[in-house]
């Protein structure tokens, strides 16, 4: 019984894991008119924005790592969560306006109206961050 657990999870662990959700303070990008907002509000306050394919296994690891090791204050950055199957188009209005190649998934940083970071996989973390809060 163990090793279906640590395959698919328990009801514990999937509760674990919607507590740490609620903790990130994530804003739900559903329109491409929220990219001029973030370019505006980056040269306030750092954005973020996380593009998560939701059928995907690596897009869920790289997400709950990223949650489970965020530890600034919502008031530090904008973080902006974009589901790619319900909204690829504007993916690829993200490409254009921020200068980045589409991956998925992928953390990008944005200070200053410019794209200062982007990473994706295995090497999205918060603690990049810091370099720009």
């Amino acid at each position: 019984m163990g090793i279906f657990k640590s395959l698919f999870g328990d009801s514990s662990s999937n509760k674990k894991e919607n507590e740490n959700q609620k903790l990130i303070p994530w804003k739900e990008l559903k329109s491409s008119d929220q990219l001029k907002t973030i370019r505006e509000d980056s040269k306030n306050r750092t954005q973020a924005i996380f593009k998560h394919s939701t059928r995907c296994g690596i897009s869920k690891m790289a997400l709950r790592n990223f949650e489970s090791s965020f530890d600034l204050e919502g008031e530090q950055v904008d973080l902006y969560y974009l589901d790619l199957l319900n909204h690829k188009d504007i993916s690829q209005d993200i490409a254009a306006e921020f200068q980045v190649f589409h991956e998925s998934p992928q953390f990008i940083v944005i200070r200053n109206g410019e794209t200062v970071h982007h990473s994706s996989h295995s090497a999205i973390t918060p603690q990049v961050l810091y370099q720009y809060i």
